[in-house]
């Protein structure tokens, strides 16, 4: 009997996905390239599981049902364009391939519009929740054409994590819009981290928390309705980890040095190619480049000084201005990634992708799921064209409440000499974006006076444009 799906790639997510699949009840096929790989994980973790082992790809093929649906789970870019080379003479009208990779979305354009020319299907398909997500439920931002995603709804909504207003998957929108979503999730997921990581700093180098008043601190968070969330759960638990070689706690052992894998870079460039500010995001992308330098740093270290000491006030109500400052600055991250993808959704992808869908699928299953997406989802609901989060009913009080304590532990940062890159970066976007007037009418004013590049009048229509003698 033909199996109901097929998956390329047994590294561990594409191993964790294929049991998720087995699992809800869909008899699946595997190949990987290394023969062994697959008999290993046949003799292992599938053993005695509806998982049907091949050795080719024609094998692999035709052990399918149709309309065939694959998902493969190589690496982006060049493996996937090699893989899908190799199947597409082998598959039949209606056949469809799922690129569950972190593949860039323009190069998932074209997959998307040469499959569609040949008869054939193509879902880019951004699966979020780490190695855990993909064997539990994953979030699952697939985008193509609508037809191709009723093709694999069926499968995608029973392996896609569930909350409680449904499976964590929705139909994003045409062409590579699926992991557009997913690069803007995973450019929110730098701010976050960054966020979370300048907070750790504080605690530790402003009061001198240790290993263990950072656990608890931590894990006082993530029972509040602002920050419960994984990345705060995780980061408790990180703080209870002692590493064996030393005693020491393991994250005081790791390397101050942080890597990429391009999605945040990716984000970034879009963005400044649509005209849409993401100063937090962006922050997040520079301190990682930043900490690269570690050599570097090293050697500035001695011979730039700067302040120094402790903070001397009290330090519970400290802690607590933190936990307000990091709430405040997330939210400005969310603001700006949901903007982004406002944005994109007609600038690049003629459609309007739903913005409190987006929330809610990532409610569960992926790295950046919060009890706050709840809210953020009911702000879209509210008023489906809200152009910015910040002007939401809630949100808006929020910081409003708020903006003191984050200003005071940003002034304090600066005293001790504390970089905190993210932190400032959204405050800086909150205040740029409440005032009514902005200092560029200098800078037109210089870019008129040395390039005639020409300004508006306050007393006069937009769109009529002026130059002035300035000699």
């Amino acid at each position: 009997m033909a199996q109901s799906f097929g998956l390329i790639g047994l590294a561990v997510m594409g191993e964790n996905l294929a049991l998720n699949v087995e699992r809800n009840g869909f008899p699946i096929s595997v190949y990987n390239r290394t023969a062994a790989t697959t008999k290993k994980f046949i003799e292992e973790r599938a053993q005695g599981k509806n998982i049907k082992p091949t050795f080719s790809l024609e094998e692999f093929v035709q052990s399918l049902e149709r309309p065939r649906r694959i998902l493969i789970m190589v690496k982006a870019g060049a493996p996937v364009d090699a893989v899908m080379d190799q199947l597409k003479p082998l598959l039949e009208e209606g056949d469809m391939i799922i690129d569950g990779g972190n593949s860039l979305y323009t190069d998932t354009e074209r997959r998307v519009k040469d499959m569609e020319a040949q008869s054939l299907r193509f879902i880019g398909m951004g699966v979020s929740g780490g190695e855990e997500g993909a064997l539990n439920g994953p979030s699952l931002m697939p985008g193509g054409t609508e037809a191709a995603y009723r093709e694999i709804e069926p499968i995608v909504t029973k392996i896609a994590a569930q909350v409680d207003d449904g499976p964590c998957v929705t139909y994003i929108g045409p062409g590579g819009s699926g992991h557009y979503v997913k690069m803007v999730h995973n450019g929110i997921e730098y701010g976050d981290m960054q966020l979370i990581a300048e907070a750790y700093d504080l605690l530790k180098n402003a009061l001198g928390l240790n290993h263990t008043q950072l656990h608890e601190v931590f894990s006082e968070w993530n029972t509040t309705p602002e920050l419960d969330s994984f990345l705060i759960e995780i980061t408790a638990n990180i703080f209870t980890k002692m590493d064996d070689e030393t005693d020491l706690p393991l994250v005081d052992v790791i390397l101050d040095a942080a890597g990429q894998k391009g999605t945040g870079r990716w984000t970034v460039e879009t963005a400044l190619d649509l005209g849409i500010s993401i100063p937090t995001i962006i922050a997040a992308v520079n301190a990682r480049i930043m900490s690269s330098i570690k050599e570097e740093r090293v050697a500035a270290s001695k011979v730039l000084s700067g302040p120094s000491g402790k903070y001397d006030g009290d330090t519970q109500a400290f802690i607590t201005k933190v936990r307000d400052a990091l709430y405040c600055s997330k939210i400005c991250s969310y603001a700006q990634g949901m903007a982004l993808i406002g944005k994109a959704s007609s600038a690049l992808f003629n459609s309007q992708i739903d913005l409190g869908e987006c929330a809610r699928i990532w409610k569960g299953g992926c790295i950046i799921r919060a009890a706050f997406l709840g809210r953020i989802k009911h702000a879209f609901d509210e008023n489906p064209t809200l152009p910015n989060l910040l002007l939401a009913p809630e949100f808006k009080q929020t910081i409003l409440d708020r903006q003191d304590a984050w200003r005071e532990v940003l002034m304090t940062a600066a005293k001790l000499g504390i970089p905190v890159p993210a932190f400032s970066a959204s405050l800086d976007y909150f205040d740029s974006y409440r005032r009514d007037r902005l200092p560029q009418n200098l800078t037109q004013a210089q870019r008129d006076y040395f390039g005639a590049h020409t300004y508006e009048r306050t007393d006069k229509p937009r769109g009529e444009f002026f130059h002035a003698a300035w000699f």
